[in-house]
C-alpha cells in the first residue's frame, strides 16, 4: 500500500480505508484523533508520517502500516537531523519537520526543493514571513475550492504565513525524503524570493 509524498493525513486515511485487504481500525477516526488511536501521545498528526510504499500481510491493519509509518518518519528525521548545516534556524527537528512539508507542497519540479529551502531559511533567518501559498491553502481547509484569492492571503488562520510571522503550527502534509533532506540541508545562497 502506498502512501503518497505531499499527502494530508487525511489523505493518508482515505487511501489506506480504500484499500480491500487491509483491517480497517480506523474508520472513522479524524485527524484530530488518530495519534491517540494509534496509541500514541495526542496532538497534531499532519507530517508524523513517512510517505513510502509499505508491504503488508492478510491480517494486518491501517493502524499498523501508520504506525510503522511514524517509526519510519521518526528515523529518518533523526538522521537528517543528526547531519544538518550549521546555522539553520531550526530549534529543533519537528521545526524542520514544518519547512520539509511546505517545500514538499512547494516544489513543482525535483531540482527546485534546495533552492526552495534556501529561500525559507532565509525568510526565517531575517524574520520576513514565509509567504507561501500551501499554507494559506491548508488553512482553509474544506473551504478551499482550487480558488485562491487575495482575500484568503489576508485572512488570519493559524496557517497563514502571509499573515503569522514565523513557522505554522505544524507540517501541512506528509514529507519525503528529498523535502526532508532539503530542509536540513539547502543550497547555498541569498534567495529570499521565488522566481
Amino acid at each position: 500500500v502506498q502512501i503518497i509524498e505531499g499527502w494530508t493525513v487525511a489523505e493518508a486515511l482515505a487511501g489506506l480505508a480504500a484499500d480491500p485487504v487491509l483491517r480497517h481500525e480506523l474508520v472513522g477516526t479524524d485527524t484530530l484523533h488518530v495519534l491517540e488511536a494509534l496509541g500514541f501521545p495526542g496532538g497534531h498528526a499532519e507530517g508524523l508520517f513517512f510517505p513510502d510504499t509499505y508491504q503488508f500481510e492478510r491480517g494486518d491493519s491501517d493502524a499498523d502500516i501508520l504506525r510503522r509509518a511514524h517509526a519510519r518518519m521518526e528515523e529518518v528525521l533523526a538522521a537528517a537531523w543528526s547531519d544538518r548545516a550549521e546555522g539553520l534556524p531550526y530549534r529543533s527537528p519537528y521545526e524542520a519537520l514544518i519547512v520539509a512539508s511546505l517545500i514538499e507542497k512547494e516544489t513543482g519540479h525535483e531540482s527546485e526543493r534546495g533552492r526552495i529551502a534556501r529561500v525559507f531559511v532565509n525568510r526565517l533567518a531575517a524574520g520576513m514571513r514565509l509567504q507561501t501559498d500551501p499554507t494559506v491553502i491548508y488553512g482553509l481547509g474544506a473551504r478551499f475550492d482550487g480558488n485562491l484569492t487575495r482575500a484568503h492571503l489576508v485572512e488570519p488562520t493559524p496557517y497563514n504565513t502571509y499573515v503569522i510571522p514565523g513557522l505554522p503550527p505544524s507540517p501541512i502534509a506528509l514529507p519525503g525524503a528529498r523535502s526532508i533532506a532539503a530542509a536540513l540541508q539547502p543550497d547555498p545562497g541569498d534567495y529570499l524570493y521565488f522566481v
